[in-house]
């Protein structure tokens, strides 16, 4: 997976008015509570990435 996954996700599995996630509900129909799992993946992604870069490690 790139950056840009993860940053697609981020940006389409937001928090709606009633608390769901509104990613989850467009593409699944599925009423979940936000953060969704994909949420927590992404986040996690992008903090290892980060870490990884600024230690000099890979990706």
């Amino acid at each position: 997976m790139t950056g840009n996954a993860e940053e697609a996700i981020l940006a389409s599995h937001a928090r709606g008015p009633d608390g769901l996630c509104t990613g989850c509900r467009a593409w699944w129909s599925r009423l979940t509570p936000y953060p969704c799992w994909q949420i927590d993946w992404a986040t996690s992604r992008q903090a290892r990435s980060l870490t990884a870069a600024l230690l000099g490690g890979r990706e």
